[in-house]
């Protein structure tokens, strides 16, 4: 279809007798399928993003909209063990409790209180190390 297509980055028609097409319906001269962010070129050699008609590459797409890890904000890597509390995601050597430190294994009961873990032993104590006045828990 050279001549017919218009190409998503620049706009121009493409009558190249190659073009990229990334979805159905977007299409770019070869020369301008780059990173959004970075303007690595992307072809056949690199693995392409879309997100809102722009394209990115893994790297980019990764920093900038892939799931961070709730304590230290880093982005997870395929192999990465996770746990996951609420809506939050942690390394797993990211999961500590706040108070003590000690990491929290699948299993251990803790407590979410803002947007800091709590150990079972913690959860009862308020920070400077005085009993909290007890009231409803949460797992």
């Amino acid at each position: 279809r050279p001549g017919l297509a218009l190409c998503a980055g620049c706009g121009g028609r493409i009558q190249d007798p190659f073009l990229l097409r990334v979805s159905p319906d977007l299409e770019w001269h070869v020369a301008c399928l780059k990173c959004a962010e970075c303007g690595q070129p992307l072809d056949e050699t690199c693995t392409c993003f879309l997100r809102d008609g722009k394209a990115y590459c893994k790297r980019d797409y990764s920093r900038l909209f892939g799931v961070k890890c709730a304590q230290c904000r880093a982005s997870f890597s395929s192999s990465d063990l996770v746990m996951r509390a609420r809506d939050h995601v942690y390394h797993l050597e990211c999961f500590r409790c706040a108070a003590c430190g000690r990491q929290l294994l699948p299993g251990d009961q803790f407590c979410l209180r803002d947007r800091d873990l709590l150990c079972r032993a913690d959860h009862g104590h308020n920070h400077d190390g005085t009993a909290a006045a007890r009231g409803p828990r949460s797992p």
